[in-house]
């Protein structure tokens, strides 16, 4: 693995980023082969003002909001959801999505709302909870969909593609851009999708990538697999996970997405607004959808001063190199959502490659 130039790879997937950690690998790899985390932790990239909108409607009277554990410790720009549940808000922690209609048939007397994050990956199961939801015609449930896309961000981290510079319109993200040479592919994003939404980094890019499982065996086979298509001049879409992943994905997922959502444009932490990048409820649900069903005005907000999550999350610095790590910013006492995710790139750093003196 390590013939060949100097390479850089990124990751894109939360659960790639924990293995990699916990396992090791990065001490592992040859000097030439570096991995980079990127915008992987759908916690990690849902944007300021939309987690401050999640902690307004908790706080609205007659609410009961549900979600999974990591969102209830994520900073807002005043406070998070486990603070407004401790000064009296109805927050709940839930384990699968379907539990929300036990939660709506137990609490009749509420408004339940669910607030909802993801990629591709958990998006199918979202899907069918409205469609059920909706043939049960429940009146007092709504969805706050924050679910996000992979295929766009990562076209946008990487600008505008060589053979085009200079003859458009850039994406709307003007931070910087990571140099990289390839892709570990997220192998439950493409699980679902299959490789075809991502064959643009090869054909405009040409950039490789390869879908990884997530033992450690199988990342290192990605990686070899990833080094062989650098040094053959290659830039393809390849699977090395091909006991879980198909090249066409998951066609019932996919009419589930298709169904019950369309994408639209969304807000991501430290990147910006990306055209197509988001979810958001077809109108044959959005009696569902709670942005409609409750009036909110929650004004932009910057991100915390000093915490550098959107570099981290646009691959720019490592988490070490925040000034806040490990000081300021640890898991019991975190300071941006890169630290409070148990798949964020930080809390992964932390936990397993920190240097103790």
């Amino acid at each position: 693995m390590g013939e060949g130039p100097p390479s850089r790879y990124m990751e894109v997937c939360g659960t790639h980023t924990v293995a990699i950690a916990r396992s090791g690998l990065k001490k592992l790899l040859p000097p030439t082969v570096s991995l980079i985390s990127g915008p992987g932790c759908p916690v990690c990239v849902t944007d300021q003002q939309d987690i401050d909108t999640a902690i307004a409607l908790a706080r609205e009277k007659g609410v009961l909001l549900a979600t999974f554990g990591d969102m209830v410790r994520v900073p807002g720009t005043n406070g998070s959801l486990a603070q407004a549940k401790a000064e009296g808000a109805d927050v709940r922690i839930l384990y699968s999505p379907f539990e929300v209609l036990r939660l709506t048939d137990e609490n009749p007397g509420s408004e339940v709302v669910f607030l909802s994050v993801g990629f591709e990956t958990t998006a199918p199961l979202i899907a069918a909870v409205v469609k059920e939801a909706a043939r049960l015609e429940y009146r007092n449930l709504s969805f706050l969909i924050l679910h996000k896309l992979l295929p766009p961000v990562m076209e946008a981290l990487l600008g505008e593609p060589p053979a085009l510079a200079g003859s458009g319109p850039s994406l709307p993200v003007t931070q910087g851009s990571p140099i990289l040479d390839g892709f570990l592919m997220p192998g439950h994003v493409c699980a679902i999708l299959g490789v075809e939404p991502f064959r643009f980094l090869g054909e405009c890019y040409h950039l490789p990538g390869v879908v990884a499982g997530f033992d450690p065996d199988d990342i290192l086979l990605a990686l070899w697999m990833l080094q062989r298509q650098r040094c053959q001049g290659r830039a393809e879409m390849e699977i090395a996970y091909r006991r879980v992943v198909r090249a066409e994905g998951n066609r019932t997922a996919q009419r589930l997405l298709e169904e019950a959502f369309q994408p639209v444009e969304a807000r991501w932490r430290g990147i910006g607004n990306i055209p197509c990048s988001g979810l958001a409820l077809r109108q044959a649900y959005s009696a569902y959808d709670a942005r409609g069903r409750f009036s909110l005005q929650v004004e932009p907000a910057p991100d915390t001063p000093g915490c550098a999550c959107g570099e981290v999350l646009r691959g720019l610095l490592s988490p070490p190199e925040c000034p806040l790590f490990g000081r300021a910013c640890t898991p019991q006492s975190p300071v941006g959502p890169c630290m409070v995710s148990s798949e964020g790139s930080c809390a992964a750093s932390y936990r397993y490659e920190r240097i103790i003196p």
